[in-house]
């Protein structure tokens, strides 16, 4: 380097530093540097386009160009020439990140002699030749080292080993140097290994192919690569060998090749296809899961057969069994009646003898029945979570309720003169509140599967019955029919909310018709056996009614079809649906041991069926309720954390000649009771109450008193509650919000049976 002058492109925007630098290198006597300073980044990048330099000497901010962004576009346009970063005092940890990236030095502006500079300068460009000469010795084993480990080795002309690496089991490499291959392997071996390299000596082309080689009476596969051996002249010197043992994979492959009497034995669905697609395989179980026999399957393109039309999983699945050997997934295909199924689909590369790409074998399980069950599932655990949020807030929305609802019974009482608009308002604000009682119902019914009163009854009346409704309130332009079994099965139910159910459906049903069609409500008879109750999680085995709802409406699209059994979905207008209608239906019919199935198709209708389970017996009468009865005078205790139910319960009783006294807790109620046990007739305890529960302090009083009289309370009322409650012997439960007709009925009921 003394001898030769140094060209230097300096990318500083500084000139207090570029004159500086330019000064420095005044100094020196050593070397001569031809110096070309530029400003911006984009100015270099068109130098280094034009000219070639020895050195650059960059700094990494620029005006266009910060950070090691910097260095970056810089190194991509002149890989070949050596970079030395200049950076300031408090910037070295991002000049550390550019030699990271690439730069061959570094030096801190306030800290550079010209010396210094020199000596950078040519360490840089000593440092990329040697880099420049490292890249070139690792190209020349490029192919030798890209699979290793492996058995790489060059031989000369002769075709004498000249350089060995990781020789293969039972030769050491002072067995193999200088030697030729018929000194190391059989003949038949060695003589195949000669024609291959003579080839490549002799074309200067290299080549690939599988071979067998036997070393001390084991023989062993291998996929061998032969490149020719250049020298600086590109002339032919010798050949570069690199061998992969494969011998796990020619046994595995022959494996396969045995075991193909076996697979007309699996259930699974087997096809092998080459690689156009074509099949060219198709067993025993194919024949069963697609329906299509192996004459009629031989030689057909796979994709016409098993598929509706191309689709991206498909060729992603092609891609990767083709470039790794393998894939996994899940598929929708079809079968020859033009069912769709889903399969668990497993593809294997096959290969032939020489190692080559050969065809795809194909493993495909049906699971459409699984997918089915397990969306069951998904679906059951989605409305159960949901459930228990409804539920909270139907809790809180009954303690709302009770006491408007009482309030709205109560006024007319306490007013009976009350002009004729007064008494409309009343009428209007017990109607609303008994439709917000029931809407809470509706949210009960979905989340717990609350159980009304359960009786033998007749379907057919109720259908019917609703039918008559319908005629009478649907449009004109939607006909509607009614179809029932005279013979139909009884089932055990309340009657309420199973009109409840029917009506939801048609209701949906008319909606979905706005310009009018055909809604049928027919009913029939059916016996389930153990392959439906197998496929259907909420089937048991045994005798059903089945009510089915059908119209010929817009359908339900299928994305959404999973959906419309959750509380609140709705595909309506705002303000024309609650998105209860089918959650309530759902918790009904569960609540009654049944189940709900339905079809629908876009633009041909929607159908529901329910399915409820038969019983024996004759049909159930419903007595007439019982009208209320006033009191004489009895003591009642109230027991309530709610301010507006402890007043609203107060004045109900007291106009209808009841004395009451108001605990807010179970601490204070067994207080009360404590003190007043022989004036108290009978109490009124909420289950859920602060400080001290109510099941708690039921049990108490019934320690200070065991024939206390209590009738128990609650705005949630559940299976699980009911038990507990009923376990320490409380067999009346008033459900909020009731009404001061079912409050008087409840007092008198547990006053009449202990006098």
């Amino acid at each position: 380097m003394a001898g030769k002058n140094i060209k230097v492109l300096l990318v500083e925007d500084n000139p207090g530093d570029v004159f500086l630098l330019q000064e420095f290198l005044k100094e020196v006597t050593t070397v001569v540097v031809d110096l070309m300073p530029v400003e911006r980044l984009s100015e270099a990048i068109n130098y280094l386009a034009k000219e070639i330099f020895d050195v650059i000497l960059l700094d990494l901010s620029l005006p266009d160009s910060q950070g090691l962004e910097t260095f970056v576009i810089a190194h991509h346009q002149a890989k070949a020439t050596p970079i030395i970063v200049l950076t300031g005092i408090n910037d070295e940890t991002l000049a550390i990140r550019a030699m990271q990236e690439g730069a061959q030095d570094y030096l801190v502006k306030g800290q550079v002699t010209g010396d210094l500079l020199v000596r950078s300068m040519r360490y840089a460009i000593e440092r990329q030749r040697a880099d420049d000469a490292l890249r070139h010795s690792e190209e020349r084993f490029r192919v030798a080292l890209k699979n290793s480990p492996i058995f790489v080795y060059n031989q000369d002309m002769e075709l004498r080993y000249t350089w060995v690496y990781n020789p293969p089991s039972g030769l050491t490499v002072e067995e193999i140097l200088g030697k030729q291959d018929l000194d190391i392997i059989p003949v038949e071996d060695a003589q195949h290994l000669i024609t291959i390299k003579h080839g490549v000596l002799t074309t200067g082309i290299g080549t690939r192919e599988e071979v067998s080689i036997t070393i001390k009476d084991t023989t062993r596969y291998y996929d061998l690569t032969v490149e020719p051996l250049r020298n600086e002249l590109q002339e032919v010197v010798g050949v570069t060998c690199a061998s992969i043992d494969i011998s796990e994979r020619k046994l595995a492959e022959e494996k396969i090749r045995e075991q193909a009497a076996l697979l007309d034995v699996t259930t699974d669905a087997i096809c092998v296809r080459d690689l156009n697609n074509q099949i060219i395989f198709w067993n025993k179980g194919a024949e069963t899961l697609y329906g299509w026999q192996a004459t009629e399957a031989w030689g057909k393109n796979a994709s016409e057969l098993l598929y509706d039309e191309p689709s991206p999983e498909i060729e992603a699945a092609l891609l990767q069994a083709t470039s790794k050997g393998k894939w996994q997934g899940e598929l929708n295909k079809l079968t020859k009646t033009n069912k769709e199924i889903l399969v668990a689909s497993r593809w294997s590369l096959v290969y032939d003898e020489q190692g080559k790409p050969k065809a795809i074998l194909t493993v495909d399980t049906d699971i459409t029945e699984k997918k089915h069950l397990e969306a069951q599932l998904f679906r059951a655990q989605r409305l159960e979570s949901i459930g228990t949020l409804a539920s909270g807030i139907a809790h809180d929305l009954n303690n709302i309720l009770t006491p408007i609802l009482a309030g709205a019974q109560l006024l007319p009482l306490k007013f009976p003169n009350a002009d004729e608009r007064t008494r409309h308002l009343l009428e209007i604000l017990e109607v609303n509140a008994r439709r917000g009682a029931d809407l809470v119902k509706q949210v009960l019914s979905f989340a717990r599967g609350v159980e009304g009163k359960r009786i033998t009854l007749q379907i057919r009346h109720l259908i019917v019955e609703v039918g008559k409704i319908l005629k009478e309130t649907f449009p004109k332009s939607i006909q509607i029919s009614t179809d029932v079994l005279q013979d139909l099965w009884m089932v055990s139910g309340d009657s309420t909310q199973l009109h409840q159910v029917l009506m939801n459906l048609c209701v949906n049903a008319r909606d979905a018709m706005p310009n009018g069609g055909s809604l049928s409500l027919y009913a029939e008879n059916v016996l389930i056996d153990e392959n439906y109750a197998r496929i259907n999680l909420e089937a048991k085995e045994g005798p059903y009614i089945v009510m089915t709802v059908s119209d010929t409406g817009v359908g339900i699209a299928k994305e959404i079809l999973d959906r419309i059994f959750e509380p609140f979905f709705t595909t309506k207008d705002v303000g024309k649906g609650t998105g209860l209608g089918l959650s309530t239906v759902l918790g009904i019919v569960k609540s009654h041991g049944g189940f709900v199935n339905v079809y629908s198709e876009p633009g041909t209708g929607t159908s529901f069926q329910v399915y409820l389970p038969a019983v024996e017996g004759m049909e159930t009468i419903t007595p007439e309720e019982l009208p209320p009865q006033a009191g004489h005078g009895e003591l009642i205790l109230i027991v309530d954390d709610e301010v507006a139910i402890q007043e609203i319960t107060k004045t109900s009783l007291e106009t209808h000649n009841y004395k009451t006294l108001i605990a807010s807790d179970g601490i204070e109620a067994i207080a009360l009771y404590a003190q007043n046990q022989d004036k108290i007739d009978a109490v009124l305890m909420d289950i859920m109450l602060p400080t001290l529960d109510g099941l708690t302090a039921i049990r108490t009083l019934q320690k200070i008193n065991p024939l206390v009289r209590i009738i128990a309370s609650s705005g949630l009322m559940s299976d699980k509650k009911l038990s507990a409650v009923a376990a320490i012997g409380i067999n009346t439960f008033l459900v909020k919000p009731y009404t001061v007709n079912e409050l008087l009925l409840s007092l008198h009921k547990v006053l009449s049976q202990l006098n």
